[in-house]
């Protein structure tokens, strides 16, 4: 239960930070969001609020946020079709009604003879019972209800299209921007709460029952010497003990300015066929606020090199199918990690948001690196690209990635539970 509960706090607030990325630089813009949704599927949990409603979906696989513009909008107003209409004490229709117009009492039936609701904002046509054609305006904030459920109505500014290039484009880098933020944010914390390495030749923190602990050394205690030998760095104390494994070393150190010298014994230890010494101590840490920021952008930085250095195995032919993970995959792997603590499982968050990040600014269609290329070859064009082009190429690229998805996620469950 425990592992449930770390999984989906960690993916939800990935996905959280994804799409309040976006979400907050298409409200700079000055887009109008209809949903910030967590999760696809049917609503688990949904509360309006201003012009947005936020939601909890059934399936815990992403996210997202509906812009004005972005997806089919509300129900076209044809000719002869027969609506009911809300007016403000200003005259301005506030609600148009398609159907059940039985339940409001003060709506008055208007017959469409032609609605601009995007430019002009106007409903031309007749009210029952007069011959007389009127204009009708529409106050830009005004509420499209079928069914019982009332959208609100875009005008053209309020829509992702009509915006420039530059905040198009940002509205969609936000997303996995923040996952890079979010990161950054993550590993300057545990910086600040673990301290950061250094490389100083002074001993971390002693492990019980090691060899350390049994000579009497002590967290703290800088190592001046072994077997003679001047030390100068971690990295120095580190290699002396692995290159002697089961043979007494000489250990001058200074402890609060007095100076002892101990005999500590390194034990032995097996990895990739070869015998190591070890002693049981760990490496030094100091706490600085300055450096918690640079160790946390260096995180960053060095993940993210990784990861790519990851990405490029697909082009030299060494990536297979079978290296990577879905959600059963990640699931897997969250719960290793959060057997061994708290602060694991917060770097191992930090190293999935960026992996968010990167993976959602490929160039693929149907991910936002894909949208963006579409930006670029607009600004190259001058012009847009055909939108229903656009749409299918999204479409197809989105189906092709719930394909993959389906194959890696059966590959994960092969992996772990077959």
């Amino acid at each position: 239960m425990n592992t449930v509960i770390a999984f989906i706090v960690i993916f939800g607030s990935l996905v959280f930070f994804h799409e309040l990325g976006h979400y907050l630089f298409a409200k700079r813009a000055g887009i109008l969001c209809r949903e910030f949704a967590i999760g696809m599927g049917p609503k688990v949990f949904a509360h309006k609020k201003g012009e947005t409603v936020w939601t909890f979906r059934l399936l815990p696989i992403g996210g997202y946020v509906r812009m004005a513009g972005e997806d089919p909008e509300t129900a076209e107003l044809k000719p002869g079709q027969r609506i009911g209409v809300v007016f403000n004490k200003n005259g301005e229709a506030i609600n148009l009604i398609l159907n059940g117009r039985d339940r409001f009492k003060d709506a008055r039936l208007i017959e469409v003879e032609n609605a601009d609701l995007e430019h002009g904002m106007t409903i031309i046509g007749y009210e029952e019972g007069a011959d007389e054609l009127k204009t009708y305006p529409v106050h830009r904030e005004a509420l499209i209800t079928e069914d019982q459920l009332s959208t609100q109505i875009a005008p053209y500014e309020r829509q992702f299209n009509s915006k420039s290039l530059s905040k198009r484009a940002m509205a969609i880098f936000a997303g996995p921007l923040f996952n890079f933020i979010l990161a950054f944010i993550i590993f300057v914390a545990l910086a600040m709460i673990q301290g950061i390495p250094t490389n100083e030749p002074r001993l971390g923190e002693v492990t019980e029952g090691g060899a350390a602990t049994r000579a009497g050394l002590q967290e703290g205690d800088r190592v001046m010497s072994i077997n003679g030998g001047a030390v100068g760095s971690w990295e120095e104390i580190v290699g002396v003990v692995q290159e002697n494994p089961g043979k007494e070393l000489s250990f001058l150190i200074d402890r609060n300015g007095e100076q002892l010298e101990l005999p500590v014994t390194p034990s032995s230890m097996e990895a990739e066929g070869e015998t190591f010494g070890r002693i049981g101590v760990y490496s030094p840490f100091e706490h600085s606020v300055l450096g918690s920021f640079t160790s946390g952008a260096k995180e960053v930085y060095n993940w993210t090199r990784l990861i790519f250095e990851l990405l490029g195995t697909m082009v030299t032919g060494q990536f297979s199918i079978d290296m990577l993970s879905g959600p059963v995959g990640i699931y897997v792997s969250t719960d290793t990690v959060a057997q061994s603590g708290v602060l694991n499982l917060a770097k191992w968050a930090g190293v999935l948001s960026i992996n968010l990040g990167i993976m959602n600014l490929l160039p693929l269609p149907a991910l936002d690196g894909g949208r963006l290329m579409f930006f670029l070859f607009e600004a190259v064009r001058g012009k847009p690209v055909d939108r229903k082009m656009e749409g299918l190429v999204h479409f197809v690229g989105f189906a092709l990635l719930m394909l993959l998805m389906i194959i890696v996620t059966w590959n994960d469950i092969q992996r772990f539970f077959l």
